[in-house]
């Protein structure tokens, strides 16, 4: 039994001894530990070297963006370079406007004597001549004037016969003086009649030649009057029927020539110190062959009290019809010209970034600008700042640079 104790307490002393020496004895290192170690260093290069790159690529973003073409490509492109000037800037103002009738060529036909249509020789849309009888109306108060007419052309040959008569009388002691001026009053008052009753066909278009061939018409004809027209051009507008009854003042028709329109425009007030007359103005309706230029022949002197604008007129050519009365023009009105140190064509610029740039030429490639812009027309604007004088800029095939510059945003391009 002592033995076995004795045993037992020698194992456990060989065992805490073993433990002891394990304790105390400096570690070896094993494959295992070294791998990881190895990992943890080659991770803590890893960092360092992507932390290295994060520093180049914010570099990178810092620079230019740059187009880089072979002479071929951009002949092919159709790419032009320029260098950066003076030049001039015309100025000019857009105005809306209207083609409305020239109403110095626009006639308002009425009957001047009250009668009965019977006949209607036009209609909307004819091309009549000046005097071409356009309506025939049967009128008796027509027939009263033209019979008064020759009524009073009678009268003062009675008269004047009377006179030549008592004349000779007086002459010769037979008659008195008191019968000789009557006879002359009574001619005097003829006269005036007769004048009168011919003044009233006259201004119902009755000529001097018609007059002396009244005597001979028909008792038919008295009744016939016929309107004419009073100009050449086209009718606009017809208010007449056979068998109506039309009073002296109806509007039968209106004519107008219509180979001269006017072009009013509307003058803002803070245009109205540049506007005058005697400026060019070319007028669109949109449509590149429906341009015309013309000249601003009267500026109004009044403001609109609802428009707030003055009218400013052109008289245009119209020969062959296309500006019809009521069409919407836009008017380009040339106010002035002037000198700008740096301008380019618009075509030279492009958006990017929501910011207007030209792209430079340099001597590797083509860089995009930003540019401050200032006066500018259909044409040409004014560069305040972003591009000097003396630079080379792309004046044409700026757009297919801004192309290429985007395939370079997805790794498809020419840029570097």
């Amino acid at each position: 039994m002592k033995r076995f104790i004795v045993l037992i307490m020698l194992l456990a002393g060989i065992v805490l001894a073993a433990i002891l020496y394990r304790q105390f004895q400096p570690t070896a290192e094993t494959p295992e530990r070294g791998h990881r170690e190895q990992e943890h260093d080659n991770h803590d290069e890893h960092d360092e070297e992507a932390d290295h790159h994060d520093h180049d690529g914010d570099h990178e973003e810092g620079e230019e963006k740059m187009v880089r073409l072979t002479p071929e490509e951009i002949k092919e492109f159709g790419i032009e370079v320029r260098e950066a000037g003076a030049g001039s800037i015309k100025v000019h103002l857009n105005l809306p406007g209207e083609v409305a009738v020239n109403a110095d060529r626009l006639a308002h036909v009425v009957p001047r004597v009250p009668g009965i249509v019977r006949e209607v020789k036009n209609t909307l849309g004819d091309q009549v001549e000046g005097e071409e009888v356009m309506a025939v109306l049967e009128s008796r108060e027509l027939a009263d004037a033209k019979s008064d007419y020759l009524a009073a052309k009678e009268r003062l040959g009675l008269a004047r016969a009377n006179f030549n008569r008592e004349k000779n009388l007086w002459n010769k002691k037979i008659s008195s003086q008191q019968e000789y001026l009557s006879a002359k009053q009574a001619l005097a008052e003829m006269r005036i009649e007769l004048r009168s009753a011919e003044q009233k066909l006259h201004a119902l278009g009755f000529s001097e030649s018609y007059l002396d061939r009244l005597p001979g018409h028909a008792d038919v004809d008295f009744t016939r009057y016929e309107i004419r027209a009073p100009l050449s051009g086209t009718v606009i507008e017809k208010h007449i029927t056979i068998g109506e009854v039309l009073k002296e003042d109806t509007e039968a028709f209106v004519i107008a020539d219509l180979t001269t329109v006017w072009v009013n425009l509307s003058v803002y007030q803070k245009d109205l110190p540049f506007v005058q007359a005697g400026l060019e103005v070319t007028l669109s309706v949109g449509q590149a062959s429906s341009e015309a230029k013309g000249t601003i022949s009267y500026l109004g002197p009044i403001v609109g009290e609802q428009t707030r604008t003055a009218t400013a007129q052109v008289v245009l050519p119209n020969p062959d019809g296309r500006w019809k009365p009521g069409l919407f023009v836009n008017a380009r009105v040339e106010v002035g010209e002037t000198e700008v140190s740096v301008a380019v064509p618009k075509t030279a610029i492009q958006t990017m970034e929501d910011h207007p740039s030209v792209f430079v030429h340099t001597g590797q490639g083509f860089v995009s600008r930003t540019v401050t812009l200032g006066k500018s027309n259909e044409a040409n604007v004014e560069v305040v700042s972003g591009l000097e004088k003396g630079e080379r800029y792309v004046s044409s095939g700026a757009f297919t640079l801004k192309a290429e510059m985007g395939k370079e945003s997805f790794g498809d391009g020419h840029g570097h």
